[in-house]
């Protein structure tokens, strides 16, 4: 989710993107150049081998406030609109909109890069329907201070990220609260290097990108080839929110599941239902061993050591799952899930 392409300031073609995401081993690519669906017009919505490539666009306001919209069938006129109003514009289209990058400040040290040192921060997080949590580029870009830590960080990312900054998940835990927010793992990724008549000279290409961080979406029904319908199954499970966040560049996440069971009632990521009198039983399944803690409101209430962790809990709290595993030296985050809303 969230890259860029020739037609806007990307390095790479959509052809290419495509190919590169089916080296990584992605499913589904969610291009979103900015203030662009020229891919769309173009035909290049839809299947590029195994991959399928569904194409949104980066509402892009001078500076900030810029949102990832999704499933509108033209791009947002944005001119003029306060933070709130391209929320409303992005859903009065019938779309999905996700705050890009809502708490990055830019890089001190390279202000004069645009994708590293600018603040691109969101101003009204009231309005909004899903935040990236984790941005690979902006969360990692702002935390350079040395042209050695840039080198680090293009040579081996998957050696400098460690974690999500604390903040953004604050800030998430704070929001849940009051209603459900959809939470995802951005790349904005544009390939850097040089464009060169039709080679490129590329630093970071989009396969290795993708082996970093990804976004995990359980559909309700398996992928046909329609191009309606399998949008529509992507679309729908990013706004319920049955979707987590993984660091895939530390091991594959295909298979976590976090769910909950209150009496006849399950509910998976995303899901909402009243607590009630009585208790609900919290379960989580990892594809591997890793510590892994269940958080109420922010705040840890159990955990473990496995590929397993069930609780039992009473009342009402917004509910969500960190996994972390030792990598490179560091214990490093491996999997966010999107909470369960206990009201």
């Amino acid at each position: 989710m969230h890259l860029h392409s020739t037609h806007s300031d990307g390095t790479g073609t959509v052809p290419e993107i495509a190919r590169a995401a089916q080296e990584a081993g992605v499913d589904v690519v969610l291009l979103t150049d900015h203030d662009s669906m020229e891919a769309r017009r173009r035909g290049e919505e839809g299947r590029h081998g195994s991959v399928l490539v569904l194409v949104g666009h980066e509402v892009s306001p001078p500076d900030r406030n810029h949102m990832l919209a999704f499933g509108t069938t033209a791009e947002i006129e944005h001119e003029g609109l306060s933070p709130a109003g391209i929320a409303e514009a992005v859903r009065d289209a019938g779309g999905l909109g996700i705050a890009a990058h809502p708490f990055s400040e830019g890089s001190e040290r390279f202000r004069r890069v645009r994708s590293l040192g600018t603040s691109m921060r969101w101003e009204e997080l009231e309005c909004l329907d899903g935040i990236e949590v984790w941005s690979f580029l902006s969360d990692n870009g702002q935390n350079l201070s040395s042209v050695r830590d840039a080198l680090r960080f293009i040579a081996r990312p998957e050696r400098y990220v460690t974690h999500p900054p604390r903040r953004n998940l604050q800030e998430w835990d704070r929001l849940g609260v009051r209603r459900r927010v959809v939470g995802i793992g951005g790349l904005d990724a544009h390939q850097f290097g040089w464009r060169i008549g039709g080679h490129v000279i590329r630093a970071m290409g989009y396969a290795r990108t993708f082996r970093q961080l990804r976004t995990h979406v359980l559909a309700r029904e398996a992928l046909t080839g329609d191009i309606a319908h399998d949008s529509a199954q992507v679309l729908d499970a990013l706004a319920a929110g049955r979707c987590y966040i993984a660091a895939h560049a530390l091991a594959p996440a295909r298979g976590f599941r976090f769910s909950a069971a209150g009496g006849e009632r399950e509910l998976a990521m995303g899901g909402e239902a009243l607590a009630g009198a009585g208790s609900w039983d919290l379960r989580v399944k990892l594809p591997r061993p890793a510590t892994v803690s269940l958080l109420r409101d922010g705040e840890p209430v159990a955990g473990a050591t496995g590929a397993a962790l069930e609780h039992r809990v009473e009342g009402s709290g917004v509910y969500r799952v960190e996994a972390r595993m030792e990598a490179f030296g560091a214990q490093r985050t491996w999997i966010l899930s999107n909470p369960i809303y206990l009201r």
